[in-house]
């Protein structure tokens, strides 16, 4: 008799939000694959739907909120059953320099970025809709956390930030038993990283400091979350893991 493989996701139930784009709409599919129930959500309702038409098996939701405002998250919540998995994938990117910083863009950032992800977690954890021996995994960047660029300021310090909130999650949830890490990408091909204004050549430069030579798929993170989901890591918490291509070695 074959033993089942740690890897599984059957029989978990898995939120993830962001999911109408990008990481977020790869884990959705991907989760689904390994044969998990997953619960999805975004802002952007056309786009969550094509996500939705993408995933195999049956008995998954779909909510459209923005989770920046109180009455979505309390709405998406009520909805949730038990949450075995936990995947924050939603957020923003932009180039900004330092001189053009304003009270407004730093703001913005910071409330979808790390307020949103981070008090949707404590509204969850207050209905108490989490399984014993949940998962939670925060997309953060090898931004901020690893390195640094140009331009690239308020960005990265939300990234870090929310890096930070998930070492002290995983302190202070550890006597749950629930589990907190966070995946780290470097530059991944989605529709956020398109609008980057950089010209072909620009693109290119870039793309040749990484080792591997190629920016990441969407799928090469959502591998990476699968694994943190999964009872494969059932003694990982508290570990930030770059999937950059070795773009960080340098």
């Amino acid at each position: 008799m074959s033993t089942p493989s740690p890897f599984t996701l059957a029989q978990k139930n898995i939120l993830i939000t962001g999911a109408s784009s990008g990481i977020g709409r790869a884990t959705a599919i991907q989760c689904a694959h390994m044969g998990a129930t997953v619960f999805i959500t975004g802002r952007n309702q056309q786009r969550l739907t094509e996500t939705f038409t993408q995933l195999p098996g049956e008995g998954h939701q779909m909510v459209c909120a923005d989770l920046t405002l109180l009455a979505d998250v309390e709405r998406l919540v009520s909805m949730l059953t038990t949450v075995d998995g936990l995947v924050l994938s939603f957020g923003v990117i932009g180039l900004v320099p330092l001189l053009a910083y304003t009270e407004e863009k730093l703001t913005q950032m910071q409330q979808v970025n790390l307020n949103a992800p981070v008090l949707l977690l404590r509204y969850i954890l207050k209905k108490r809709k989490f399984a014993p021996r949940a998962s939670i995994v925060f997309v953060s960047s090898a931004a901020g956390v690893y390195r640094v660029t140009p331009a690239n300021g308020i960005y990265a310090s939300t990234k870090s930030a929310l890096d930070a909130m998930m070492r002290t999650a995983a302190l202070e949830l550890a006597k749950r038993g629930i589990r907190c890490n966070s995946v780290n990408p470097a530059i991944i091909e989605t529709e956020g990283s398109a609008t980057l204004s950089w010209t072909d050549e620009q693109r290119e430069a870039e793309c040749q400091k990484y080792p591997l030579r190629r920016f990441g798929r969407p799928e090469d993170v959502a591998y990476g979350i699968i694994y943190l989901l999964s009872d494969a890591s059932s003694w990982v918490t508290g570990t930030s893991i770059k999937i950059d291509g070795g773009r960080t070695l340098s």
